[in-house]
């Protein structure tokens, strides 16, 4: 038994991830907040094709507790991705895991971490646990273009 879990551990390790980091300009208590917030979570998670005033956020920000956003796209289709709090340190660390609704088998996990840096954060994003590279390349597109969102939040 305990063989075949470690063999179902491997298999995920082996799966594609990204991790992408980003030096922003405001203290880590800031920079939680516009990731725990959904006020301020609704002003920075958007792509070019978001409807405006589409983005919509409900947070239950504890260990076990669910979140989920959705927005419209340009072309009229409905997106909704959420999952699970697994781990909550204020200002510091965040680790959540993550699926699509359209798609809730392919659950990945996101993890945030939140370092003081010269007056600033290194915020560091690791999304691990793809299902494939083509997913792992299209989530890396999405969040390089949400942090440049939370970047000019603080620009």
């Amino acid at each position: 038994m305990a063989r075949h879990s470690h063999a179902a551990a491997a298999g995920l390790d082996q799966r594609p991830s990204l991790t992408l980091t980003r030096r922003i300009n405001a203290g880590p208590e800031k920079v939680y907040a516009a990731w725990t917030d959904p006020q301020k979570l609704i002003r920075w998670f958007r792509i070019p094709t978001v409807v405006a005033g589409s983005v919509r956020a409900e947070i239950d920000l504890r260990p076990g507790g669910r979140f989920r956003f959705s927005f419209d796209d340009l072309s009229g289709e409905h997106h909704e991705v959420g999952g699970v709090y697994r781990e909550v340190v204020p200002n510091a660390r965040l680790v959540f895991s993550w699926a699509w609704h359209s798609t809730p088998e392919r659950e990945s996990q996101v993890s945030i971490t939140l370092k003081p840096e010269s007056g600033g954060t290194l915020l560091t994003l690791h999304h691990e646990q793809f299902v494939d590279e083509r997913a792992r390349d299209g989530h890396a597109r999405g969040w390089v273009a949400m942090l440049d969102n939370i970047e000019q939040l603080f620009a």
